[in-house]
């Protein structure tokens, strides 16, 4: 009855544009009983991606109301459901397992769910970067932005920054589970950032560290000293992190650089570096210690970037010391405009994976 409940589970995961692929070897079903107990599976099993209160789950699922706000709740502590609260009322809505429940189980994790998952990656990779549009978007560093070469306003991190009223930093899963299974990364851990439009919403956050706006803006800058791209949502409206990403540990770069994925599928992107080879004095620096995807090689001449493996991220600009690189804003034809809201690009994905969610909106 157990193994009922995860494999019901884990189609309804699949079923979701995000998708969870089914492997042989069943080491998914092993991961959902590490997270969720049958009960919590057949739970979650009933909630949909949009926000319903605990008196409208009751009423549609037939499930008595006593005793399961207490169910939710703990639910949503446990990182397997989204909840909000507002005033006395909460919402919840179901996780995809990226961007969500995996996510979510970074306080969670132990050695054993993280070499689970370091087995399960590979199968759900070649699945999960095989549809568009991309789950994240790179957005560069905006202080190599230039007048000419202008950002519409999703293609800023600080766009995002601004809209919030509410700012968590939390500890990064994919380091912490490289961490655990003895590779750990030598850059910054506490790097993803939360955002909400409400004011006080992680002030009860059970993990991560409640921020200033200011501070927000800070931890970017830090980040971008340790050589991370911005990785936020790939949408133009409604964006609530900001992914600060090593090519060591990172799921969506190692895509990139282990999967070998193109670049164009793994991320969307709107700008590109350029080297001018005259400035180039071929110190290396852009290729070794910035690029985090390996668009940059050695020329007989200069440095080059590739521009097929270019994410537009602009970590190599300003530690050139020749000043020989350069931001440029892809040629309209090249560049694919994000999603309007996360429904709209649950909805292409949908569309792009043929599986009909409709029963989970």
């Amino acid at each position: 009855m157990d193994d009922d409940s995860y494999r019901k589970l884990a189609k309804v995961l699949d079923t979701l544009p995000n998708g969870f692929p089914e492997t042989e070897s069943g080491v998914e079903i092993k991961l959902l009983r590490r997270v969720f107990t049958p009960e919590q599976a057949e739970l979650f099993c009933q909630m949909r991606l949009t926000f319903e209160t605990v008196e409208q789950i009751a009423e549609r699922t037939g499930r008595p109301l006593e005793g399961l706000k207490e169910k939710l709740v703990g639910m949503a502590k446990a990182g397997q459901l989204f909840m909000i609260k507002l005033g006395r009322d909460r919402y919840f809505k179901m996780l995809p397992w990226v961007f969500g429940i995996y996510e979510f189980q970074c306080y969670r994790m132990d050695e054993a769910f993280a070499a689970l998952h370091a087995e399960y990656a590979p199968v759900f990779g070649r699945q999960f970067f095989s549809t568009m549009p991309p789950l994240m978007q790179a957005l560069p560093v905006e202080a190599w932005i230039t007048e000419k070469e202008a950002a519409l306003p999703y293609e800023r991190v600080s766009s995002i920054i601004e809209q919030g009223r509410s700012f968590l930093v939390n500890d990064c899963v994919c380091k912490k589970e490289r961490g655990l299974l003895g590779h750990p990364c030598d850059r910054p851990l506490q790097t993803c950032l939360a955002i909400a439009p409400i004011p006080g919403v992680f002030d009860r956050s059970p993990q991560g560290r409640v921020i200033t706006k200011e501070e927000a803006y800070q931890l970017l800058k830090e980040t971008e000293a340790a050589a991370l791209v911005h990785l936020v949502s790939n949408v133009q409206n409604g964006g609530f992190y900001i992914c600060n990403c090593c090519k060591c540990c990172c799921g969506v770069l190692g895509a990139i650089n282990r999967l070998e994925v193109p670049a164009a599928e793994a991320v969307n992107s709107h700008y590109y570096a350029r080297i001018e080879p005259e400035k180039c004095s071929s110190c290396g620096i852009c290729a070794e210690e910035r690029c985090q995807v390996g668009a940059i090689e050695a020329g007989q001449e200069a440095y080059r970037v590739i521009p097929e493996r270019c994410i537009g991220c602009g970590l190599c600009v300003g530690t050139c010391p020749g000043e020989a690189i350069r931001l440029f804003r892809k040629d309209p034809e090249q560049i694919v405009p994000p999603p309007l809201t996360e429904e709209a690009w649950f909805d292409e994905r949908g569309r792009n994976r043929g599986v009909d969610f409709s029963n989970y909106r």
